[in-house]
């Protein structure tokens, strides 16, 4: 399963940014989906997961208010609606999957990552 981020970009405090991540797989709607972020110096960390329905929905304590994760099984793509961002919000944010899964927010739980797209909050 390849997986490929797209959306990134610089953005000023406040605004808004929609990432998408397309699956190249015909099953995936059978993937719990999930979104995470790497910051320089520190872990990847969970921002939000959706389960294989979107029926539920998990988000990070920075996440949740502002951001917004959906699917479209369709269209083999997750989305990541982020909102009144901040600087704090500057990292690259990877797209993973996992077939097994809930949603948990363990990043060694997912089989499959994109490489990453980079959104950057500055004035």
């Amino acid at each position: 399963v390849q997986l490929v981020e797209s959306g990134g970009g610089l953005v000023q405090p406040g605004g808004s940014l929609r990432l998408s991540c397309v699956a190249s797989t015909p099953q995936f709607s059978g993937y719990v989906m999930a979104w995470f972020r790497q910051a320089p110096g520190k872990e990847r960390e969970f921002v939000a997961s959706i389960t294989r329905s979107g029926g539920n929905t998990y988000y990070s304590d920075s996440a949740k208010g502002r951001f917004t994760i959906s699917r479209d099984n369709a269209k083999n793509t997750v989305y990541l609606q982020m909102n009144s961002l901040k600087p704090e919000d500057t990292a690259v944010y990877f797209c993973a999957a996992d077939y097994e899964g809930w949603g948990t927010s363990d990043p060694t739980k997912y089989e499959y990552w994109g490489r990453g797209t980079q959104v950057t909050v500055s004035s």
